[in-house]
This record gives structure tokens, sequence and C-alpha cells, in this order.
């Protein structure tokens, strides 16, 4: 998905109090800076699979912790954390699997926001 693509998101993201208030710790920062982004999207794409993309995922609307890796901070930030969320901000139905191309976008908002901590001019 193209990045300008996600600018709506983003901007509406950057408008709610609560969501804009998410930032990555300098730890998940270090931590993301040593894995690289392949890798921390890869485990992005793994947690989403497990928590996310089930019909019915266990402990929805609890399943995302609010630390421990940098995707699940994203999470919060994004409006990606649980079926609720993905329906309220993401338009994305509950009751049914997420498809390929919907654990594909959620990887892409995750990794945009992520890319947009680790600038420098976040130090």
């Amino acid at each position: 998905m193209p990045r300008r693509d996600l600018d709506p998101l983003f901007d509406r993201l950057s408008r709610s109090k609560f969501r804009s208030r998410f930032a990555l710790s300098t730890k998940d920062r270090a931590y993301a800076a040593s894995k690289g982004r392949a890798e921390v999207n890869a485990h992005a794409e793994d947690f989403i699979r497990k928590r996310l993309a089930p019909a019915a995922p266990v402990n929805d609307g609890k399943q995302t912790p609010m630390r421990g890796h940098p995707a699940f901070i994203a999470q919060h930030a994004t409006a990606t954390c649980c079926r609720g969320c993905l329906m309220k901000w993401h338009g994305v139905e509950p009751g049914r699997p997420l498809n390929e191309r919907e654990i594909a976008y959620v990887v892409a908002v995750l990794d945009r926001w992520i890319v947009s901590q680790m600038s420098p001019s976040r130090e």
C-alpha cells in the first residue's frame, strides 16, 4: 500500500488525544534499530495473525499488551489493537477472519508508525 494512502488515517490518528499520546520508549527504539525493519515487521505480522486476524480473537479488547515490543505500542497508536478499534478506525468488520490483504494493510500501518518514531527528530 503506498504511503500516501495512509495519510488520511494518520491525520485522524494525530487528532486523537488517546492515540497520539503513544510513543516508542528509548528501549523500544533501540530494539527496533537492532532488529531492523524487516524483522520487526515479521514479528508484527506474526502478532497480527495470532492475536487480531481470527474471527473471534481470544480476549478481544485486551489481547494487545501495552509494552514489550514496538509493534504492540504501534497497535495502540494506530487503533489496530483489537477488532473493535479495527472496525471503528479502519472499517474492518468483526466476526470473520482477516484476509491476507487486511493483514498486509495492518502491518503496513504499523510499519509506517514505527518508522515515523525512529526518525532522528524523535530523539
